[in-house]
């Protein structure tokens, strides 16, 4: 996608790699949308670290950061046992994945990578191989983002609002987005529509980063509370819900997202909107047979108990909003049953999520 900055217009994707210096980079998610930064990641540590601390997020491009960490990890291996090399994959395979441990992407991207290395003899070999993967996953994400786009954009109408939740744009993946696929898709054939990003606390995903995403793209949108999209509804404000996902579970089609997209779901099937989940195939996980299985992030208290900011100055700060002697719970995600889900658009199309499982083998399963 293309970022304005000052008179100029650049084409950037969410994550990148330099084979020269063997780094990671990545555009700083953190300092958005009031500085945009690119952020150089050294070792395959630094490049775990930035998936922890949020300097990437979103499903595709933590899948795409960890797959370039594991290729990353692997180049800078300098020893000539082959042995040495295997306790060294598994010791950055498991460092990177880690970071986020609801997100299923970047797992995925891993295991097909370490199957590809057993193909390979020799540690040169191996490390060529895992850089090629790496490309390649970053290639599909973006090409499966453009594929959901083509799928999705028939459900955006002529004058539809469109609630989005947290941020499944290009930020979230190596470029497009999931859930924006279709809403770029649908303004490249010249529909005029209206879109609500649910700001999505505790991090604002949605105030920060969508809202900032389709200001770029010069697209119609408000900003509205988390606590506002029943309102909304309610008065007939919202015709179509789309977001997106960090793992679905291809079994059951439960769907694990940021923290407040349940309860659009249910307030959608209330009122009888249709609700969208819009994902690559590296976000559906083949193997958990319950969504009670997923495991559900905890982050710090401080993301509740304050927010960051930009002052009049210019400067980034944290401000403490809650009362000072109170903590916090801070879940990062919740998981929405497939009965509150009216499609999943995928790459191959738009699917009930009762029908992932029995279309597994055309979905990659």
């Amino acid at each position: 996608m293309r970022v304005r900055l000052g008179a100029k217009s650049k084409s950037f994707r969410t994550v990148s790699f330099d084979p020269v210096r063997n780094e990671v980079i990545l555009i700083e998610q953190r300092l958005l949308p009031h500085k945009f930064e690119l952020f150089g990641c050294k070792d395959f540590r630094a490049t775990a670290a930035a998936i922890t601390d949020m300097v990437v997020r979103g499903a595709g491009a933590i899948g795409a950061t960890a797959a370039y960490g594991f290729a990353q990890g692997l180049r800078a291996f300098r020893g000539k046992s082959l042995e040495h090399f295997q306790a060294h994959t598994l010791e950055v395979y498991t460092t990177l994945a880690k970071a986020r441990p609801t997100a299923v992407d970047p797992v995925n991207a891993m295991n097909t990578m370490r199957a590809l290395l057993e193909e390979a003899k020799s540690i040169q070999e191996r490390q060529d191989i895992a850089l090629r993967a790496a490309e390649n996953f970053a290639d599909e994400d973006a090409r499966h983002c453009q594929e959901i786009g083509a799928h999705g954009s028939g459900l955006i109408k002529e004058g539809m609002r469109v609630l989005t939740h947290c941020n499944a744009g290009w930020l979230a993946f190596v470029d497009v987005g999931s859930a924006t696929g279709p809403i770029y898709a649908a303004r490249d054939k010249g529909k005029k529509f209206h879109v609500y990003c649910s700001e999505t606390r505790p991090r604002c995903q949605g105030a920060t980063l969508t809202a900032w995403e389709l200001a770029q793209e010069g697209i119609s949108h408000q900003v509205v509370a988390d606590n506002a999209a029943g309102h909304l509804m309610q008065r007939g404000q919202v015709d179509l819900v789309i977001v997106g996902s960090d793992r679905t579970l291809g079994r059951t089609g439960e769907v694990a997202n940021k923290i407040g997209t349940y309860t659009r779901a249910v307030l959608a099937h209330r009122h009888k909107i249709p609700f969208y989940v819009a994902i690559p195939l590296s976000t559906i996980d083949w193997n958990l047979k319950s969504g009670l299985e997923i495991p559900i992030e905890e982050r710090h208290e401080s993301e509740v108990l304050g927010a960051w900011g930009v002052t009049n100055k210019g400067k980034r700060e944290y401000v403490r909003v809650a009362n000072p002697s109170s903590g916090a719970v801070n879940p990062g995600f919740d998981v929405t049953p497939p009965e509150l889900i009216t499609g999943i658009i995928t790459p191959e199309g738009i699917f009930k999520p009762k029908d992932l499982w029995k279309n597994r083998s055309r979905l990659g399963g």
